[in-house]
């Protein structure tokens, strides 16, 4: 017997309360999405045109990677104006017909916000540089005198998540050295002041903004790093990147922050429609991750503990009972996440030794890992919550490795130190077409290289192929719809099983998942809904393939 394959229903999330609990959310990068205007950079006319792709896939909302004016430092995680769309992009007209036709379609739209920066370019840094020292708007970011004989050296020890020091020292109007300025990522990323009330005010009507145009919710970028300890003490670590997101660190997952979420919770009660806030939250442990959605804060929080676990069954049940427990107790709905615009594509993670970090610069076994990537997101999709999908991932994309160095755009990457800066190889813009320019990407090529046979991966070849990656994920997310048991919810039951092997239950649901390299065999469960690939059912047993997801109904 080999898997069955339903067809993708239309999404009812845009008629469903509380829709969050269980949505499956599928991220937009949108310089590598679609090309609308043959500029070779993707754009907001490009994702309007591609929508009906994600109502076919199955998907309840989308969310928007940052499409602000930016100067596109840190690919426009560096905004300079929250209400502006960035021309490359687009226009505000743009960004209004894309929710409408959203909407339209049954999709919800998530916008990325960016709090705890701005741009160098940003109104209020540019004044406060212009204005010199003594400026009332240099209160809105975190300016200080130097230590050192002549404020030579930085004000603390504190190191840029992109590498060196976390600190820039400016200019004075007249020429002279002047104070330093903190920044946790690039230098043309200025970390706001929180503890200034203007800065409360300004994004709290940036919130309303977007609110007023029809978005439905956020994604808050570096929710954790809003607020700074008192007197921005010293670490005295000096292996301070190692330490992130394992260790409290003064300047983030300070306990300040949670006073925000909650003024923001209340911004998103005076709009009808269940709007939301999504944490992007790196904190030590899945507890202090459990803070930020408290019933009074935000309504998610992204699981990167299960997004770095190795395709190990003990692992994976250990992360997935632990996020279970941490998110019972505040009432929110675990999240379960594989892919996104920071890490290595997990087909390809899955193809190398466990082990390598989430940025890796070698393809390994490309068939191993995408049999395990398939078997995977089987495995996602059927835990209790939301789960995310990253644009590409429904196509079985691998990382492009082999991009030249010449080609490359992620800042961290042309940084001595700091994260691996391997960053581009998910970014590749994504094949629509067999053939032609960009393989359907748009008419005028593609801001990154794609590699040659990329068209072999495209939507038009594995549309209506039964044994496709694609044709796997639509018809994943018909039967999740569908079948009871299946969603949102926080419990499961968990079934004897060999070693090695995840077998558990959810109402009239079980999930066999397979993480051996070798074949396994076990009692049939019931009628077999879905595989990841070939599974063979002899009487009242079933060999379940090395490296191999199914779903039945009991």
């Amino acid at each position: 017997m080999t898997q069955h394959l339903a067809a993708p229903a239309t999404p009812d999330s845009a008629t469903r309360t509380a829709w969050w609990r269980d949505a499956v959310i599928y991220q937009v990068y949108p310089r590598s999405f679609a090309d609308g205007n043959g500029d070779g950079m993707g754009d907001l006319q490009g994702i309007r045109a591609r929508l009906p792709h994600l109502r076919d896939l199955g998907v309840d909302a989308v969310w928007l990677s940052p499409f602000y004016a930016s100067p596109q430092a840190d690919a426009g995680y560096d905004v300079a104006d929250y209400r502006a769309v960035d021309p490359m992009f687009g226009t505000l007209l743009d960004a209004d017909a894309l929710l409408r036709d959203a909407h339209d379609l049954g999709l919800r739209v998530i916008v990325d916000l960016v709090p705890n920066h701005s741009s160098d370019r940003h109104d209020w840094f540019r004044r406060a540089l212009g204005d010199g020292p003594g400026s009332p708007l240099r209160d809105r970011y975190h300016f200080r005198p130097g230590k050192g004989t002549d404020g030579e050296l930085p004000p603390n020890d504190w190191e840029s998540v992109f590498g060196g020091p976390a600190w820039t020292r400016t200019t004075d109007p007249d020429g002279t050295p002047g104070d330093w300025y903190l920044h946790l990522f690039a230098p043309e990323q200025p970390d706001f002041n929180w503890e200034h009330p203007a800065v409360r005010d300004e994004f709290r009507s940036v919130l309303r903004f977007w609110l007023d145009m029809g978005a439905d919710g956020f994604r808050v970028d570096v929710a954790h790093g809003l607020v700074k300890a008192a007197g921005l003490p010293d670490i005295g670590h000096h292996d301070q990147l190692r330490l992130l997101g394992n260790d409290t660190m003064p300047f983030f997952d300070q306990d300040g922050v949670h006073e925000i979420y909650r003024s923001w919770r209340k911004v998103l009660a005076e709009y009808a429609g269940d709007r939301i806030l999504v944490a992007e939250a790196w904190t030590p442990t899945v507890e202090r991750t459990a803070h930020y959605v408290r019933p009074d804060e935000m309504h998610q929080a992204f699981n990167f503990q299960y997004l770095s676990t190795h395709w190990d069954a003990a692992e994976l049940r250990a992360v997935i009972d632990g996020s279970l427990a941490a998110m019972r107790p505040v009432g929110a709905p675990a999240t379960w996440v594989l892919s996104n615009h920071d890490v290595t594509r997990h087909t390809t993670r899955f193809a190398n030794p466990p082990g390598l970090g989430t940025q890796l610069r070698t393809p390994g076994d490309r068939a191993l890992g995408l049999r395990r990537a398939r078997a995977a997101s089987l495995l996602m999709l059927a835990l209790p919550g939301s789960a995310y999908l990253y644009q590409g991932e429904e196509l079985g994309l691998p990382d492009v490795t082999d991009l030249p160095d010449e080609a490359r755009q992620d800042p961290s990457f042309h940084r001595a130190e700091g994260q691996d800066g391997f960053r581009d190889g998910c970014r590749v813009p994504i094949p629509w077409t067999v053939e032609g320019p960009s393989y359907g990407f748009g008419t005028g090529g593609s801001w990154l290289p794609q590699p040659a046979g990329w068209g072999e991966l495209s939507v038009q070849a594995q549309t209506g192929d039964p044994a496709s990656t694609l044709e796997l994920y639509r018809a994943a997310l018909r039967v999740r719809r569908e079948q009871p048991g299946l969603g949102a919810g926080d419990a499961l039951e968990w079934n004897a099983a060999p070693d090695g092997v995840l077998s558990f239950r959810r109402e009239s649901f079980v999930c066999t998942a397979n993480t051996t390299g070798a074949a396994v065999r076990l009692p049939v469960p019931g009628r077999m809904l879905l595989a990841s690939g070939p599974v063979r059912v002899a009487g009242d047993e079933v060999e379940l393939p090395a490296d191999t997801t199914a779903w039945w109904a009991v």
